[in-house]
Protein backbone atom coordinates (compact mmCIF):
# COMPACT_ATOMS: atom_id res chain seq x y z
CA UNK A 1 0.00 0.00 0.00
CA UNK A 2 2.94 2.16 0.77
CA UNK A 3 4.69 1.65 -2.69
CA UNK A 4 1.64 2.50 -4.20
CA UNK A 5 1.01 5.32 -2.68
CA UNK A 6 4.68 6.92 -3.38
CA UNK A 7 4.53 5.67 -7.15
CA UNK A 8 1.32 7.99 -7.29
CA UNK A 9 3.18 10.80 -5.83
CA UNK A 10 6.37 10.53 -7.74
CA UNK A 11 3.72 10.24 -11.25
CA UNK A 12 2.03 13.59 -10.09
CA UNK A 13 5.53 15.36 -9.10
CA UNK A 14 6.62 14.61 -12.43
CA UNK A 15 3.71 15.11 -14.73
CA UNK A 16 3.63 18.86 -12.93
CA UNK A 17 7.39 19.16 -13.73
CA UNK A 18 7.05 18.47 -17.31
CA UNK A 19 3.25 19.95 -17.88
CA UNK A 20 0.37 18.46 -19.72
CA UNK A 21 1.98 18.21 -23.01
CA UNK A 22 5.50 16.95 -22.41
CA UNK A 23 4.53 13.68 -20.70
CA UNK A 24 2.96 12.04 -23.20
CA UNK A 25 5.92 12.46 -25.98
CA UNK A 26 8.31 11.40 -23.01
CA UNK A 27 6.48 8.23 -22.00
CA UNK A 28 6.19 6.41 -25.28
CA UNK A 29 9.47 7.01 -26.14
CA UNK A 30 11.01 5.79 -22.87
CA UNK A 31 8.48 2.53 -22.70
CA UNK A 32 9.94 1.46 -26.31
CA UNK A 33 13.41 1.96 -24.90
CA UNK A 34 12.38 0.02 -21.87
CA UNK A 35 10.54 -2.66 -23.75
CA UNK A 36 13.67 -3.73 -25.66
CA UNK A 37 16.08 -3.70 -22.69
CA UNK A 38 13.91 -5.62 -21.08
CA UNK A 39 13.27 -8.61 -24.41
CA UNK A 40 17.39 -8.76 -23.95
CA UNK A 41 17.06 -9.05 -20.23
CA UNK A 42 14.34 -12.05 -21.20
CA UNK A 43 16.37 -13.73 -23.68
CA UNK A 44 19.38 -13.74 -21.37
CA UNK A 45 17.77 -15.36 -18.94
CA UNK A 46 16.06 -17.93 -20.91
CA UNK A 47 19.29 -18.71 -22.34
CA UNK A 48 20.98 -19.14 -18.44
CA UNK A 49 18.07 -21.23 -17.91
CA UNK A 50 18.59 -23.31 -20.82
CA UNK A 51 22.35 -23.71 -20.30
CA UNK A 52 21.45 -24.45 -16.53
CA UNK A 53 18.95 -27.23 -16.76
CA UNK A 54 21.34 -29.30 -19.36
CA UNK A 55 23.80 -29.23 -16.69
CA UNK A 56 21.83 -30.27 -14.30
CA UNK A 57 20.53 -33.07 -16.33
CA UNK A 58 24.25 -34.25 -16.56
CA UNK A 59 25.16 -33.98 -12.95
CA UNK A 60 21.39 -36.07 -11.91
CA UNK A 61 22.66 -38.55 -14.77
CA UNK A 62 26.53 -39.04 -13.16
CA UNK A 63 24.55 -39.40 -9.44
CA UNK A 64 21.87 -41.40 -9.95
CA UNK A 65 23.37 -43.75 -12.87
CA UNK A 66 27.45 -43.76 -11.63
CA UNK A 67 29.64 -45.27 -14.54
CA UNK A 68 30.48 -48.21 -12.09
CA UNK A 69 27.04 -49.44 -11.90
CA UNK A 70 25.25 -47.99 -15.43
CA UNK A 71 24.12 -49.91 -17.92
CA UNK A 72 22.40 -48.90 -21.12
CA UNK A 73 20.11 -50.90 -23.50
CA UNK A 74 19.36 -49.85 -27.30
CA UNK A 75 17.12 -51.10 -29.93
CA UNK A 76 17.91 -50.89 -33.26
CA UNK A 77 16.92 -52.22 -36.46
CA UNK A 78 18.28 -53.32 -39.80
CA UNK A 79 16.14 -52.99 -43.02
CA UNK A 80 12.99 -54.49 -41.06
CA UNK A 81 11.07 -55.65 -44.44
CA UNK A 82 10.14 -58.78 -42.88
CA UNK A 83 9.63 -57.82 -39.14
CA UNK A 84 6.92 -54.87 -38.13
CA UNK A 85 8.07 -54.35 -34.47
CA UNK A 86 4.50 -53.34 -32.18
CA UNK A 87 6.80 -53.46 -29.03
CA UNK A 88 9.22 -54.25 -27.10
CA UNK A 89 9.92 -55.82 -23.50
CA UNK A 90 13.25 -56.16 -21.34
CA UNK A 91 13.53 -58.37 -18.03
CA UNK A 92 16.95 -58.18 -16.18
CA UNK A 93 17.30 -60.96 -13.58
CA UNK A 94 13.60 -61.62 -14.12
CA UNK A 95 12.81 -58.15 -13.54
CA UNK A 96 10.65 -56.41 -15.93
CA UNK A 97 12.97 -53.10 -16.66
CA UNK A 98 11.38 -51.81 -19.70
CA UNK A 99 8.36 -51.83 -21.47
CA UNK A 100 7.72 -50.11 -25.08
CA UNK A 101 4.71 -49.59 -27.83
CA UNK A 102 5.98 -48.55 -31.17
CA UNK A 103 4.27 -45.77 -33.06
CA UNK A 104 4.57 -46.12 -36.89
CA UNK A 105 6.47 -43.15 -36.88
CA UNK A 106 8.96 -44.45 -34.30
CA UNK A 107 8.99 -47.55 -36.19
CA UNK A 108 9.78 -45.63 -39.67
CA UNK A 109 12.91 -43.58 -37.25
CA UNK A 110 14.29 -47.32 -36.64
CA UNK A 111 14.07 -48.11 -40.11
CA UNK A 112 16.03 -44.88 -41.26
CA UNK A 113 18.41 -46.04 -39.01
CA UNK A 114 17.68 -44.82 -35.64
CA UNK A 115 18.80 -46.24 -32.16
CA UNK A 116 16.42 -45.88 -29.03
CA UNK A 117 17.52 -46.07 -25.87
CA UNK A 118 15.13 -48.57 -24.44
CA UNK A 119 16.45 -48.72 -21.14
CA UNK A 120 18.92 -46.89 -18.07
CA UNK A 121 19.70 -47.95 -15.08
CA UNK A 122 22.20 -49.19 -12.21
CA UNK A 123 23.52 -52.92 -12.04
CA UNK A 124 25.64 -54.10 -9.38
CA UNK A 125 29.24 -56.26 -10.47
CA UNK A 126 28.52 -59.68 -11.39
CA UNK A 127 26.76 -62.18 -13.76
CA UNK A 128 23.21 -61.27 -14.99
CA UNK A 129 20.93 -62.28 -17.39
CA UNK A 130 18.97 -60.09 -19.76
CA UNK A 131 16.30 -61.52 -21.77
CA UNK A 132 14.17 -59.39 -24.40
CA UNK A 133 10.91 -59.93 -26.07
CA UNK A 134 9.85 -58.46 -29.42
CA UNK A 135 6.10 -58.62 -30.69
CA UNK A 136 5.35 -57.99 -33.70
CA UNK A 137 3.51 -58.56 -37.55
CA UNK A 138 6.23 -60.95 -39.59
CA UNK A 139 5.81 -62.87 -42.87
CA UNK A 140 2.56 -63.59 -44.83
CA UNK A 141 0.55 -61.52 -41.66
CA UNK A 142 1.75 -63.39 -39.25
CA UNK A 143 2.03 -62.69 -35.06
CA UNK A 144 5.66 -62.97 -34.02
CA UNK A 145 6.74 -63.39 -30.41
CA UNK A 146 10.25 -63.71 -30.42
CA UNK A 147 12.90 -63.32 -27.74
CA UNK A 148 16.48 -62.78 -27.13
CA UNK A 149 18.82 -64.02 -24.42
CA UNK A 150 22.18 -62.85 -23.30
CA UNK A 151 24.10 -63.74 -20.05
CA UNK A 152 26.42 -60.63 -18.82
CA UNK A 153 28.93 -60.15 -17.23
CA UNK A 154 28.81 -56.95 -15.58
CA UNK A 155 32.39 -55.45 -13.80
CA UNK A 156 33.28 -51.67 -13.08
CA UNK A 157 32.73 -50.17 -16.53
CA UNK A 158 29.62 -49.13 -18.30
CA UNK A 159 27.59 -51.86 -20.09
CA UNK A 160 25.94 -50.85 -23.43
CA UNK A 161 23.86 -53.68 -24.92
CA UNK A 162 22.30 -53.22 -28.18
CA UNK A 163 18.83 -55.14 -29.31
CA UNK A 164 19.56 -55.79 -32.99
CA UNK A 165 16.15 -56.58 -35.38
CA UNK A 166 17.80 -57.79 -38.60
CA UNK A 167 16.49 -59.54 -41.49
CA UNK A 168 17.36 -62.99 -42.77
CA UNK A 169 16.57 -62.77 -46.46
CA UNK A 170 18.61 -66.84 -46.46
CA UNK A 171 15.68 -68.23 -44.16
CA UNK A 172 13.27 -65.19 -45.42
CA UNK A 173 12.49 -64.66 -41.58
CA UNK A 174 13.43 -61.80 -38.96
CA UNK A 175 16.34 -62.21 -36.73
CA UNK A 176 16.74 -61.20 -33.69
CA UNK A 177 20.41 -60.70 -31.72
CA UNK A 178 22.07 -58.74 -28.78
CA UNK A 179 25.12 -57.38 -29.32
CA UNK A 180 27.07 -55.73 -25.89
CA UNK A 181 29.26 -52.91 -27.11
CA UNK A 182 33.08 -53.23 -25.09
Amino acid sequence: MRVWAVGVAIAATMGSAWGADAAPAVAPAASAATSTGLDGRIQDVKGDVIRLNRDLLVLEEELLFPASTQVVVFVSMDVGKLFALDSVQVKLDDKIVANYLYTPLEVQALHRGGVQRLYLGNLRAGEHQLVAFFTGGGPHERDYRRGATIKIDKGTDPKYIELRIKDSTGKLQPEFDVKVWQ
